[in-house]
């Protein structure tokens, strides 16, 4: 019983620390700045090679003159250091602009004691590291009503700046945009919005032909509810709350209620060509990343379908 109480009081002081530690995120940028480089540092790293050649402006590497080529493609210095001819072949590169969402609502200021960060915090440091990752790969990444789109080598610095000087409340979901039909759309959230408020918001950036990805990022004890006992649920957001005289038997109900809310955003993801999945803050930034990363490959290749019921680390 007293080890019930204990966990009942931790999760009751972690929602109402919620709205304390969503006005301290200017205390914690610097340090979450840090993570997503370290984070996007290790991804680069695994992702060496994967690069290729084609019409693009920086260089990729030297390779032997074919018999048949136009002559001017020849590298005359490089090849007249043997004896023999070399064509400087360039980086592929198709940018376009990807649109990163971070959901900084109060709801995602919350952390269990199982998580290793706060789902604001680690909505904030895979937007910064997708960010890195993307403009190393010749992208321009932007935030919906917060920064113009930029390839800038130091945009998680644009994007802290951008997000620390910003005075506006914002809700979960992105603003109401239309971006461009070869635009990408990436939103971290999460979506404890109503349906109906998801569906409104993925019509209107799917309008232009546009495509993206949605992550759910989720607090431990939001997938599994390992309450019991006598639990106040207090709502951040509206400041509602709600006592559960024996919290375990709301257990069943509520999974249920999560995987039909996730059935009916997949649904309508999949309708749209769009990726929907989860994302459990137990788990590694670097996971998630990787998953975006490749979710974004697959787009480009045309074979979305194929990671579309995916699930991420």
């Amino acid at each position: 019983m007293a080890a019930d109480n204990r966990h009942q009081n931790e999760e009751i002081l972690a929602v109402r620390r919620a709205d304390g530690e969503s006005r301290t995120l200017a205390a914690s940028l610097p340090r979450l700045v840090l993570e997503a480089r370290r984070v996007a540092a290790n991804v680069i790293h695994g992702l060496h090679g994967r690069r290729r050649a084609g019409s693009g402006e920086n260089f990729w590497q030297y390779r032997r003159f074919v018999s048949g080529e136009p002559s001017q493609r020849v590298d005359w210095r490089r090849s007249a250091r043997d004896d023999h001819l070399y064509v400087r072949e360039q980086e592929w590169e198709a940018a376009h602009t990807v649109w990163i969402w971070p959901d900084r609502s109060p709801s995602m200021a919350f952390a269990s004691r199982d998580a290793r960060d706060s789902k604001l915090e680690r909505g904030l440091i895979v937007a910064f590291a997708l960010a890195e990752l993307l403009v190393a790969g010749g992208e321009r990444v932007g935030i919906p009503g917060l920064m113009n789109p930029t390839a800038s080598l130091n945009v998680i610095d644009k994007m802290a700046e951008a997000i620390l000087h910003d005075e506006t409340t914002r809700a979960s979901l992105p603003p109401s945009f239309v971006p461009s039909s070869l635009a990408e759309v990436v939103v971290l959230s999460d979506f404890w919005s109503s349906l109906a408020e998801i569906t409104a918001m993925l019509g209107g950036l799917s309008s232009s032909g546009a495509h993206g990805t949605m992550i759910q990022v989720v607090d431990p004890a939001e997938e599994t509810f390992p309450y019991s006992g006598r639990v106040e649920f207090v709502e951040p957001e509206a400041g509602s709350a709600i006592t559960a005289g024996r919290a375990e038997s709301w257990a069943s109900d509520y999974v249920a209620r999560v995987a039909l809310h996730r059935e009916q955003i997949r649904a309508e993801t999949n309708r749209l060509d769009w990726l929907f999945s989860t994302h459990t803050t137990s788990r590694s930034a670097a996971e998630l990343l990787l998953f975006l990363h490749a979710g974004m490959m697959v787009s480009k290749g045309g074979g979305r379908s194929t990671v579309k019921a995916g699930r991420s680390a």
